[in-house]
C-alpha cells in the first residue's frame, strides 16, 4: 500500500492514494506482494503542482490509468491526462512507467523510469521534462512510517535536475480496515533546470503556438527569448507539503480524496533580456479524487 503512494508522488506529484486489495484481504496484505494484481484507476486533479510551482492559468486534469503488479515486485503503469476546464481541451500528457517495488515486514523500497510525452502547446510546469528514475526507501517505526525519495528528472534542452524528499505520516484504520486517513508531510529539495525550461518556453509570453500569454507578478508578457534563473543549479529546499489522503475501500473498488497544501521555497530570480525579477511564492491548494478497480490476474484466469 505504501509502494503506491510513494509511486504516485513521483509520477504526479500529487499525494494520490491507491491501495489495491480485495473484499478477503486488508490493503497491507494485498501489499506484501503475494499476488499479481492489476489496478485501473481514473481521478481528477483540479490543478497541475510540481515541487510547489504552478502556471498562472488553471491546469485541471482527468487522468486515467492503468498498471499491472507481478507478485515478484516487477510493474509497468501506463496514464493519459485530459485538459479541462478551458478552451483548450486535448490530452495534455502521456505517462509511460516500469519499475519494481518491494516491501518487508518494517522496510520497503522501489525504483521507477518514466517517460513523459506532453503536447506540443502544454503550459504545464513540468512540459519540459521528458524522463525520470526515481527511487525510495521506507521504514516503519509503527508510532509514524519515514520515507526517503530521490530522484533525476531529465529536461529538453537543458540540464537534469536532482531531487530529494523527506515524508513523514502516519495511517488511522477503521476497525476493518475499510477506511483509511494519512495525514502526511514532506519536505522536498533540488535543483531548478525543469522550472527555467518552463519559463524559457511558456511562462513568459511563449505560448507554445498560443502567442502571449498571460503575465503573473509584475512580469511583462512580451515575448522574452532569453531566460535564466539564477539559483536554477542550485540545490535548495523547493516545497513543504501537507496533505491528507483519505480512502474508502467497498470490495474492489478503492474511492480516494486528496487535499493537500504546498508551501513553496526559495524564490527563483529571473533574468530576461528586460529585466530582473524576484518571484513571489504563494502557497497553493490543490486536490486530486478519484475511483479504482483492482483485481488479480489469476482469478481473471480462472
Amino acid at each position: 500500500m505504501k509502494n503506491w503512494l510513494l509511486l504516485h508522488i513521483f509520477l504526479f506529484c500529487t499525494p494520490l492514494v491507491v491501495i489495491s486489495q480485495n473484499n478477503k484481504k486488508t490493503a497491507e496484505e494485498i501489499s506484501s506482494n503475494q499476488k499479481s494484481y492489476i489496478l485501473t484507476d481514473i481521478s481528477y486533479i483540479n490543478d497541475a503542482v510540481f515541487m510547489g510551482r504552478r502556471d498562472s492559468i488553471t491546469a485541471p486534469y482527468i487522468f486515467p490509468s492503468i498498471g499491472y503488479y507481478d507478485k515478484s515486485g516487477f510493474f509497468v503503469d501506463a496514464s493519459a491526462s485530459y485538459l479541462v476546464g478551458s478552451e483548450e481541451n486535448r490530452v495534455d500528457l502521456v505517462l509511460a512507467s516500469l519499475g519494481y517495488l518491494t516491501q518487508g515486514e518494517k522496510l520497503g523500497g522501489g525504483i521507477s523510469v518514466t517517460a513523459y510525452f506532453f503536447n506540443g502547446d502544454s503550459y504545464n510546469v513540468k512540459s519540459e521534462i521528458i524522463a525520470d528514475i526515481s527511487g525510495f526507501l521506507s521504514y516503519d517505526f509503527e508510532v509514524l512510517e519515514m520515507s526517503v525519495l530521490a530522484s533525476t528528472y531529465f529536461n529538453d534542452g537543458s540540464s537534469a535536475d536532482i531531487f530529494t524528499g523527506l515524508m513523514l505520516d502516519r495511517i488511522f484504520y477503521s476497525n476493518d480496515k475499510s477506511f483509511l486517513i494519512d495525514p502526511t508531510i514532506a519536505v522536498y529539495a533540488g535543483s531548478q533546470y525543469f522550472y527555467q525550461e518552463y519559463y524559457r518556453t511558456s511562462r513568459l509570453g511563449n505560448r507554445k503556438g498560443q502567442g502571449q500569454s498571460q503575465g503573473t507578478g509584475g512580469m511583462n508578457s512580451t515575448a522574452a527569448t532569453m531566460v535564466d534563473i539564477k539559483e536554477a543549479s542550485e540545490f535548495n529546499i523547493l516545497n513543504v507539503e501537507l496533505s491528507l489522503p483519505v480512502q474508502y475501500h467497498h470490495k474492489q473498488f478503492i474511492f480516494s480524496f486528496a487535499p493537500s497544501l504546498a508551501l513553496p521555497q526559495s524564490s527563483a530570480t529571473i533574468t530576461t533580456e528586460d529585466s530582473v525579477i524576484t518571484e513571489d511564492l504563494e502557497s497553493v491548494f490543490y486536490f486530486s479524487a478519484g475511483i479504482s478497480y483492482w483485481f488479480d490476474t489469476k482469478r481473471k484466469q480462472q
